[in-house]
């Protein structure tokens, strides 16, 4: 008998870990169907048009790997890949260097100091479009607000928007627009250090230098890889600033691989060598975001390791 019982509750447990089993899943249909539909056939979909030659009109045809031989052998994709480059290296570690200093300015005990945090970080939900119709007005060459202080202390400024030398300047500039995200994150980072640890090192004789270098930085290494891989897959993707701004102009100068991309697919309606720049452009990215979670160990200070140790 008690075998018999203890049977006939196995059987009560199966089911109702099975009932709970479909409760879930059907709880999570939407976001599976979702993710189906909507991520995962887009990609497949995209991954076989990059082998065809399909213009939106007529049906897909096949014809291998002859979008990426034309790709290598395109000069201005070579030049979207250029300006791609130098735009991510240099408007980064930009980003991320201000938004550091924001950060520290920002964490400290004051009166109204959650009404700064507010203000830095509210150009961030701000709509792209609307900021960037704002800086194509703030870069005009000739009623532009940087052009006329610039005039105002007797300096004739640039054709910023205009000029092949300072259009790509004029968007890294922009980009630190933006930097109210990467500022929160590095705040939280530095409110998770441990006040003791800083009070030790001054009564040890530290400076704020030393505290900053020997004790900040490395207590925040894994808050600064997190926004350094956002930072890079971020600046490889941007789109609406150069193609407001400026469309990739003047002479190619901001042709941003994503706006080259744009041009193929809804101006040219040549889908099919579009998807194929849509995947060289995702393995780039995930390339460069491999290589730096190799690199993490070399530079990046994990709480748990120090304890393990």
């Amino acid at each position: 008998m008690v075998q018999k019982s203890g049977t006939i509750d196995a059987r009560r447990l199966g089911k109702r870990e099975r009932r709970e089993a479909m409760h879930a899943y059907v709880f999570m249909s939407p976001v599976i169907i979702g993710l189906l539909v909507f991520t995962l056939g887009p990609i497949i979909v995209s991954l076989f048009l990059s082998f065809s030659n399909y213009n939106l009109l007529n049906d897909p045809k096949w014809i291998g790997v002859d979008n990426y031989v034309k790709m290598y052998g395109e000069r201005l994709f070579w030049q979207s890949l250029r300006v791609s480059a130098i735009y991510s290296i240099v408007s980064v570690p930009l980003g991320m260097t201000i938004a550091l200093f924001l950060a520290l300015l920002l964490n400290r005990t004051m009166r109204g100091i959650y009404t700064l945090r507010a203000i830095y970080y509210l150009p961030t939900v701000i709509s792209g479009v609307g900021v960037a119709m704002l800086w194509r007005w703030i870069f005009n060459g000739q009623y532009g607000v940087i052009n006329t202080l610039l005039r105002n202390v007797g300096v004739k400024g640039p054709n910023w928007l205009l000029d092949e030398n300072y259009a790509l300047i004029a968007l890294i500039i922009t980009s630190v627009w933006g930097v109210g995200g990467t500022m929160l994150i590095f705040l939280a980072g530095l409110q998770g250090i441990p006040v003791e640890i800083n009070e030790a090192a001054e009564i040890d004789g530290a400076g704020k230098w030393g505290q900053f270098r020997y004790i900040t930085l490395p207590m925040i290494s894994h808050v600064t890889f997190f926004n350094l891989v956002l930072g890079i897959i971020g600046a490889l993707q941007v789109f609406t600033d150069a193609y407001v701004i400026t469309n990739g102009g003047p002479n190619n100068a901001t042709l941003f691989i994503a706006v080259y991309l744009y041009r193929h697919a809804f101006q040219f309606l040549n889908f099919g060598y579009a998807a194929a720049l849509a995947w060289v452009l995702f393995i780039i990215v995930m390339v460069l975001t491999l290589l730096v979670f190799r690199s993490s160990p070399l530079w990046v200070f994990y709480e748990q390791e120090r304890q393990e140790k």
